[in-house]
């Protein structure tokens, strides 16, 4: 089931909940590996940033399924 940009609809409205959990949960160990990226370690820094980047992913896919579904099914 696709409509019309090519994405694939998502059914059931989980997609949304999950991709907020997720996104908690790296900005949660982001925040909890924050000293190694204060540490002054260049090589250390790579885990917190992962995780930012990663829980920013998760509210641009939450962003994108939420405007799929204007209706609020």
């Amino acid at each position: 089931m696709s409509d019309e940009s090519g994405r694939t609809a998502a059914t059931g409205g989980y997609i949304e909940p999950i991709a907020g959990l997720f996104g908690l949960l790296f900005a949660l160990m982001a925040g909890i590996t924050a000293p190694r990226l204060l540490s002054g370690d260049p090589a250390e820094a790579v885990l917190p940033i992962t995780f930012a980047v990663g829980s920013l992913a998760t509210i641009w896919v939450r962003r994108r399924y939420a405007t799929a579904e204007p209706d609020g099914e």
